[in-house]
């Protein structure tokens, strides 16, 4: 059989000259831009997983440390203190400060200082304590 009626052969030689119009390559533009678009995919996705990774590890993390533990207990035990032999300060329920008793070093002093005293008239208006400054313990109102 001759090479000019074969309708195979024909067909192969018509598809060949079509596709060999329609080919050529995309302008570079194209190309730049389908490579970035791929390059910026595989960044997001790497991203991606070591955000789930840390968040993964983080998680196992919590989970297997142990809770908080409890208070953390002294090595010894505290001796006990002395009784003092002077007078014991009474625990204040004001939240204003209250002044401090010492025992009299002289037995023709009183033991407890007066509580209040009244300002001079040139000072400001309030209650002060003796010993202090009037601006540091001046009480409001």
């Amino acid at each position: 059989m001759p090479d000019s009626h074969d309708p195979l052969r024909s067909l192969f030689r018509e598809a060949a000259s079509a596709a060999e119009t329609r080919t050529g390559l995309p302008p570079v533009a194209v190309i730049e831009l389908r490579g970035e678009r791929v390059r910026r995919r595989r960044i997001a996705g790497l991203a991606a997983a070591c955000c789930l990774v840390l968040a993964g590890s983080g998680a196992a993390l919590a989970a297997f440390l142990p809770e908080s533990p409890g208070p953390v207990l002294p090595a010894s035990t505290p001796s006990p203190l002395a009784p003092s032999s002077g007078p014991t300060p009474t625990p204040s329920t004001s939240s204003y400060p209250t002044p401090t008793t010492f025992p009299s070093s002289t037995p023709t002093m009183s033991a407890t200082p007066p509580r209040h005293t009244t300002a001079p008239p040139g000072a400001p208006t309030g209650t002060t304590y003796p010993g202090a400054s009037a601006t540091s313990t001046r009480l409001p109102g």
